[in-house]
Formats: C-alpha cells, structure tokens, sequence
C-alpha cells in the first residue's frame, strides 16, 4: 500500500473526475477481504454504502486490516484510512490524529456528504482497535 503522502502528491495534481478515479484505483489496490469475514461484526455503522473492516493479527503491536465496500468510491475513501495507519504500531495510531491526516485530501468538498458520513465511523473502529492491541 503506498503512503498517504504519495497518494496525496498524485491526488493534488489531479482535479475532478481524475480524482474520483484515483480512489477507485486506490480502492483496487486493497488487499481482497474473504466474503466470510464481512459480517454485522466488521460492519462499519453509519456509512452509506456497505464497510467492512477486519483487523489481521500481526506480530508484536503492528496494526494490519482488511476492508471492502460495496461503493467504488466508498472503498478508495477506506483505502485512504488504511494508508494512514497500515502497518504502524498501534500506540501510534491510537494516539494519531487521523482525520487531521486526511484533512489535505478535503474529502467533504470534494464528495458528497453520502459518502464522506461514514468516515468519522472508520476512523474510530481503527483507533478503538489501535487502543485496544495498544493497551494488551
């Protein structure tokens, strides 16, 4: 997965459509999630479209997930979350502030509001695992 400073250089270059499809690339991108792990539990509440996120067990306290959705775009918008905490330890993701590392893509000027509503969700599922792996 690359990094959300690259994937922002690419991004700011681009305007409009270009960006809508770079989030659907990004999205691609996204290591597959197996159709058994998309269940109420790994649901994300109050997005629009269909999220799911599963975190993987790695070694020591590094943080690695799994997501789809069933929105095109919606699954970019979770590709972007994912590349700001991917692999990191989960200390520093429980104490990063995430949305502030996305605020550069304007994500709620550049979607509707349908779209970017589940965010907020996104990010608490990973800061509440990030915590909870951090604190074991």
């Amino acid at each position: 997965m690359r990094s959300l400073d690259d994937i922002f250089e690419e991004y700011d270059f681009l305007d409009g459509d270009d960006r809508y499809r770079l989030l659907i690339d990004l999205g691609r991108e996204l290591e597959p999630m197996p159709d058994p792990l998309k269940t109420d539990a790994t649901l994300v509440r109050g997005c629009s479209a269909s999220v799911w996120v599963y975190p993987l067990p790695q070694d020591g306290d590094r943080l690695h997930f799994l997501a789809d959705s069933n929105a095109a775009i919606t699954k970019g918008i979770v590709a972007l979350v994912l590349a700001a905490v991917q692999d990191k330890p989960a200390t520093e993701v429980a104490a990063m502030d995430i949305a502030a590392a996305l605020d550069p893509f304007d994500l709620t000027r550049q979607l509707s509001s349908n779209r970017t509503q589940g965010v907020p969700n996104m990010i608490a599922l990973v800061q509440d695992t990030a915590r909870r792996i951090a604190g074991a």
